[in-house]
């Protein structure tokens, strides 16, 4: 009776444990097929795999796939420290047929998916990068995050369509770079809570995104270098930018950030009155649909603050006032360059004493041919006394 008693409880323990986790799990939407992972350093992960609800586990090989045949089959998987792995090259998953993930891409650190554990430097880079056969990403619980650490992790994943949570307030360097990155079937980005940013952060983060219809929120007021870096370069199906409240900027923060979105006709309010080098360079270059630029308040300038800023932007017609009092070099380098619609332009700062014009001003209205001032490279443009 004793020892039945004690194997019985150990079934009980077991099954309760089973339950409690909350393991990343791979669905097969389709029959054959399969998953494996690579890892191009040789390195042998030590994450399992169970086909069995949990009951047995084996070691999940590199270049091995493990099949799916049937519609609705599953594995469960589980590691620990999956950090080793990003510091042995590139490793990640790979996919055939169609897969849903579900549960908590956590358990490849804790074995349960079942704690909010914090990202590791470079965790789950490329994780599911070139999945194309992934139609759901698993749960990304993580509130504290670190460098790196979902960069380029579902860059690729053509049949992805929605993102997961991304509940994290504690950012870090590059740490969400490149994580969406032509995601081409993707419609709507998560919600982004964090007030305060990390330099990348967002760098390139929904690249390519060709479908992504509406933005996220972007509530931060003090913001770092890159960190707005090309976020939706190439969205072409993006119509509104969200709203960008921030009065300090910092280094290319917003560089490219609406880079190739040809159908955007809303930009944002930009009220910072102090900007910093290449902050908003390229930022609107190629929105062939935006119809009114901000207005641009600031006095204080800084080198290549606004080169390129609205290059292309091809059914603009009136460009913004310029206050700057205070300039630096290529401040405003091809600004409206190939503003084939541009009419109205506004008066061009002063220069500083002695200084000539195309160190500031050069291509500011190049191919511009509706201007008065389209041929302003190399020449000396009017200034205002």
């Amino acid at each position: 009776m004793t020892k039945r008693f004690f194997t019985l409880l150990l079934l009980l323990c077991a099954t309760c444990l089973l339950h409690a986790a909350n393991y990343l799990t791979f669905t097969a939407e389709t029959e054959n097929s399969s998953f494996g992972i690579k890892n191009r350093s040789g390195y042998q992960s030590n994450i399992q795999y169970s086909l069995d609800e949990g009951m047995t586990w084996n070691t999940l090989k590199n270049d091995t796939l493990i099949k799916l045949s049937q519609k609705g089959n599953k594995a469960l998987l589980k590691g620990e420290n999956i950090d080793k792995l990003a510091q042995y090259g590139n490793t990640c998953f790979v996919m055939t047929g169609r897969i849903a993930a579900s549960g908590s891409v956590m358990s490849l650190l804790d074995g349960t998916g079942d704690k909010e554990t914090k990202v590791g430097k470079r965790c789950f880079t490329y994780l599911f990068m070139d999945c194309a056969s992934l139609t759901q990403a698993p749960e990304l619980p993580a509130t504290g995050l670190s460098q790196n650490c979902y960069t380029c992790m579902f860059m690729n994943c053509t049949n992805l369509t929605q993102a997961p949570q991304l509940p994290a307030t504690e950012l870090a360097l590059f740490c969400y770079s490149s994580m969406f990155t032509n995601c081409t079937n993707l419609t709507l980005a998560p919600q982004l809570p964090a007030t305060e940013l990390a330099e990348g952060c967002y760098h390139s983060m929904f690249n390519g995104c060709s479908k992504l219809v509406q933005a996220p929120q972007l509530l931060a007021k003090e913001i770092a270098k890159l960190c707005y870096y090309s976020m939706f370069e190439n969205c072409v199906s993006l119509t509104k930018a969200p709203q960008l409240p921030a009065t300090h900027l910092a280094e290319e923060c917003y560089a490219g950030m609406f880079k190739g979105c040809s159908k955007l006709v809303q930009a944002p309010q930009l009220p910072a009155t102090q900007l910093a080098e290449g902050c908003y360079a390229g930022m609107f270059n190629g929105c062939s649909k935006l119809v009114q630029a901000p207005q641009l308040p600031a006095t204080q300038l800084s080198e290549g603050c606004y080169a390129g800023m609205f290059e292309g932007c091809t059914k603009l017609t009136k460009a913004p006032e310029l206050p700057a009092t205070k300039l630096y070099e290529d401040c405003y380098f091809n600004m409206f360059a190939n503003c084939t619609h541009l009419t109205q332009t506004p008066k061009l700062p002063k220069l500083p004493q002695g200084e000539k014009s195309y160190k500031y001003f050069e291509g500011i209205f190049n191919n511009c041919p509706n201007t008065q001032q389209d041929k302003v490279i190399n020449v000396e443009i009017r200034t205002v006394e």
